[in-house]
């Protein structure tokens, strides 16, 4: 019994077993969505590190040109005047202790999380649930900051963190199968510029190892590795 539908089994023949440039790739994927729904389009970059050493870990943020085509729903940890801000900038819910109540009783509907300095005394206390989810705010990626607004506006129009896993590969959503071949190339350039400047100084022989794009319910698409070269800081 075959484990693909014929859908899946007749996209993958279409697609030659070799690297693509990344105009190429994209506009296979498209080819390759089929389905009733807008499929979400990502990426997958297998890079030359060790994540188990905290020297070489890679995570950051991109704002993608054209957005993900998701509507972000964003909480903020905020008090006072900087509830107003979070909410003035479009966050979808506002709050503290409450909130965290609700997480901790199994409440997740929400994509980000940011909070302001002073209110990590109540976000943290959620790290086993929002940490394994790549949801922790961290001020690294912009997360937690007391400049809400601006935080949510760019979560809103695009913007995406990725994080290397724990066997060292980059897994991040970069559109829609509805979008144009040119959009999703801009944002994969835009994804993959970003992953290159997060390139640890300690990292040595081949940064990245391969590089593969697929829709929701496609195949995978080899793309060239060398697509980084120039992209790198």
């Amino acid at each position: 019994m075959p484990r693909h539908g014929k859908r899946y089994r007749g996209a993958k023949e279409a697609i030659e077993v070799r690297q693509y440039g990344i105009g190429e790739a994209v506009a296979k994927v498209k080819d390759a969505a089929g389905t009733k729904f807008d499929e979400t389009v990502d990426m997958a970059i297998r890079l030359g590190i060790d994540p188990r050493h905290a020297d070489q870990m890679v995570r950051g943020t991109v704002a993608l040109p054209h957005g993900t085509g998701k509507s972000m729903t964003v909480l903020v940890f905020a008090s006072g005047e900087k509830i107003k801000e979070a909410e003035e900038a479009g966050a979808d819910f506002v709050g503290g202790e409450d909130m965290a109540k609700k997480i901790e009783d199994g409440w997740l509907e929400f994509d980000a999380v940011v909070s302001t300095p002073d209110m990590m005394k109540v976000a943290g206390k959620l790290g086993r649930v929002l940490g394994p989810r790549g949801l922790m705010p961290n001020p690294k990626v912009g997360t937690v900051t007391f400049d809400v607004g601006p935080a949510v506006s760019a979560i809103k129009a695009g913007k995406i963190e990725f994080r290397v896993d724990k066997t060292g590969i980059v897994h991040a959503p970069f559109g829609k199968a509805s979008f144009s071949a040119d959009q999703l190339e801009a944002n994969a350039i835009a994804l993959l510029s970003a992953v290159g400047k997060a390139k640890p100084a300690s990292a040595k022989g081949k940064y990245v190892k391969s590089i593969c794009v697929s829709s929701t319910m496609g195949p995978g698409v080899r793309v060239d590795e060398n697509a980084l070269t120039g992209l790198e800081a």
